[in-house]
């Protein structure tokens, strides 16, 4: 067997706040009263937090070449994740040779049909292929984006999620979007401040930037109708994952009767180019947005990219700093990338994976040169303390 080949994988498990944006203190704009699907339960509507995003936790993979070079990858899953990668995903991995990913990809999904497809276990799939990809790219000195077929762009460019659109405009960000705050439970009342919101934020903003909205899978088709034609007189340049990610039918419908020239995008919590290919056939979305961390990896975002463009869609990827810019700067149709605002005030731009990872970009000014660093460019921080709650080797 000729080149290096896979020494180990090691699955960890860190808690903190880097590398799961769903840990964050008290405070924080990501968790002050966001809608979501339980928010039709009184006592989980004022925190996400309550009902329990939080309790994964970070995923950290690391797989070791027989030649002692790492590679790494960061996403949420936690305990549940380790343990799928530790005491099954591995033995695809261990003794294969380290540039076999589409191989390795093959055989961790289709081991997992069984109880996977989709959630955690795709988060699971998904962190090994990135840290893979790292590897490959750490041994061959290159950048991941130049084994992804080099940038088709200079710089990469951003608009902003986080409470104050206002300020994104400010640093320099193409667009602004804000997280809903109510839910259909919460009725006419909160529809109106729903709306009341959008119309302060366009008069700070003013007409000349985009302004969007996240509705994190909490509408019902009529509620978002409804909002979607009351927010048309702000400019809303799009509204994002109003409904649950299954109802395909119903996103399909909202596409038709939402207003001219406003954009239905979705796909942060959907996975694999199947997945994908429902959204795409049933006409459900004029944006996908899957995160590489969860829809099944590099490896997988490529298949669903292809899909997308062959329909002329385009394709933003939710969040995941450096994992999705060295993705996106590859293809043409996905013109611009989003960067979440891990400040909790959204008032400053720091890195989103911080402290876990060192060296990650941020945009300056709305904008970001990918450096030539090999890999994803990115380090572990070593104050961060990792825990292996699984090791398979011991068993």
């Amino acid at each position: 067997m000729s080149g290096p080949t896979i020494r180990q994988v090691r699955a960890y498990v860190f808690r903190g706040g880097g590398g799961d944006y769903h840990d964050q203190g008290s405070g924080h704009w990501i968790d002050d009263h966001i809608a979501t699907p339980m928010a039709k339960y009184p006592q989980f509507r004022a925190s996400r937090q309550s009902f329990g995003l939080n309790v994964l936790g970070s995923l950290v993979i690391e797989i070791e070449a027989d030649n002692g070079e790492v590679g790494f990858a960061v996403t949420t899953g936690g305990e549940p994740a380790a343990w799928i990668v530790e005491m099954h995903l591995a033995r695809f991995l261990e003794g294969a040779r380290v540039t076999d990913v589409e191989r390795i990809w093959d055989q961790m999904y289709l081991s997992t049909l069984y109880y996977g497809r989709k959630g955690i276990v795709l988060n699971a799939i998904s962190c090994v292929d990135l840290a893979l990809w790292d590897l490959v790219g750490k041994l061959r000195q290159e950048p991941v984006y130049h084994l992804l077929g080099g940038p088709v762009r200079d710089e990469l460019v951003f608009y902003a999620t986080g409470a104050r659109p206002d300020l994104a405009k400010q640093m320099g960000f193409m667009g602004g979007k804000l997280p809903l705050h109510h839910g259909p439970a919460e009725g006419e009342e909160g529809l109106a401040k729903n709306l009341a919101q959008l119309a302060e934020m366009r008069s700070r903003t003013g007409d000349d930037f985009w302004l969007m909205l996240d509705c994190w899978m909490s509408l019902d088709l009529n509620y978002a109708l409804r909002l979607a034609h009351g927010a048309s007189r702000f400019g809303l340049k799009w509204i994002e994952e109003a409904l649950l990610p299954d109802d395909y039918w119903g996103y399909a419908e909202l596409r038709r009767k939402a207003p001219a020239g406003m954009l239905i995008t979705t796909g942060e919590h959907e996975a694999t180019r199947w997945g994908f290919r429902m959204l795409l056939e049933m006409g459900c979305a004029d944006i996908l947005q899957p995160d590489v961390g969860w829809c099944g990896g590099v490896t997988e975002l490529i298949r669903i990219s292809a899909l997308a463009d062959a329909r002329g869609v385009l394709v933003v990827p939710h969040g995941s700093s450096v994992y999705s810019y060295h993705f996106v700067v590859t293809r043409h149709n996905s013109p611009f990338s989003e960067f979440l605002m891990m400040a909790p005030g959204a008032d400053r731009v720091i890195p989103m994976f911080a402290p876990l990872l060192l060296d990650e970009p941020v945009p300056v000014n709305g904008r970001m040169k990918l450096p030539e660093t090999p890999g994803f460019g990115v380090r572990l921080n070593p104050e961060c303390k990792l825990r292996r709650p699984y090791n398979h080797h011991a068993q």
